[in-house]
């Protein structure tokens, strides 16, 4: 076996307290040159260790002033397996409701099997709690669906796909989704008030009818800060007698 970099070595001894609860968040670290000092390394193993636990989300690095026990955020858990298949921002508060009609194309022609160019409402909501937003969801669905009813996102902003849909006589009998991490596009970063090319945890839902995609959607939203809870049913397996 190699032998483990003394960086690693040295976050884990820092790691240790921090998890145990031992230094509280807000504690301040001992500088990088006392740390080399008091583990006998150099300064520069001192700040790869350091480095290694900001980036872990366990300790903060303020300029000026040191580093420091991170305080852990706000766990938001999104609820994936509602009867209503709410894609939306909940349980977080709706602070902000835009729809908008564009043509896709690219990856968004390909989810909705569209032809390139074809119109599309797009609506997004932006989550928020106490005031800051968390996740932003951006769903679209062809216009040809709704547009002239009372049922497309901008007559009925306050029904869920799956009612609004069946307004319209299409009704979504299935639902796909994928979850990963990519970064974050500009347009949800203005909304989150957030850096682009930020690593985001994104839901990519889509809903479909009859084998056909009918709506898709993004969920976007902090990876520490959001969770995503499936609720699944299991079939008991038969008891026989042996």
């Amino acid at each position: 076996m190699e032998p483990q970099p003394r960086y690693v070595w040295m976050a884990e001894l820092l790691r240790r307290p921090i998890l145990s609860g031992e230094l509280a968040p807000g504690d301040r670290l001992p500088s990088r040159s006392r740390l080399a000092r008091a583990y006998d390394v150099s300064e520069q193993v001192s700040r790869h260790a350091l480095r290694l636990l900001v980036n872990e989300g366990l300790v903060e690095a303020r300029p000026g002033a040191g580093y420091f026990v991170r305080t852990p955020p706000d766990v938001h858990r999104f609820p994936r397996t509602d009867r209503f298949s709410g894609a939306g921002v909940g349980p977080l508060h709706t602070s902000e409701y835009d729809v908008a009609t564009e043509r896709a194309s690219g990856g968004l022609a390909r989810r909705l099997v569209l032809q390139e160019g074809a119109a599309v409402f797009r609506t997004r909501t932006v989550g928020t709690a106490e005031g800051e937003p968390v996740a932003v969801h951006t769903a679209w669905e062809p216009t040809a669906l709704t547009r002239g009813t009372l049922r497309s996102p901008v007559d009925a902003p306050e029904a869920g796909v799956l009612e609004r849909l069946a307004g319209v006589g299409v009704g979504v009998d299935r639902v796909v989704e994928e979850v990963g991490v990519r970064p974050l596009r500009a347009p949800e970063a203005a909304s989150l008030r957030l850096p682009p090319g930020r690593p985001m945890l994104v839901v990519e839902r889509t809903h479909y009818s009859q084998g056909r995609p009918v709506e898709t959607s993004d969920l976007v939203g902090s990876v520490d800060q959001c969770r995503l809870v499936y609720r699944l049913g299991l079939t008991r397996p038969r008891w026989r007698r042996p």
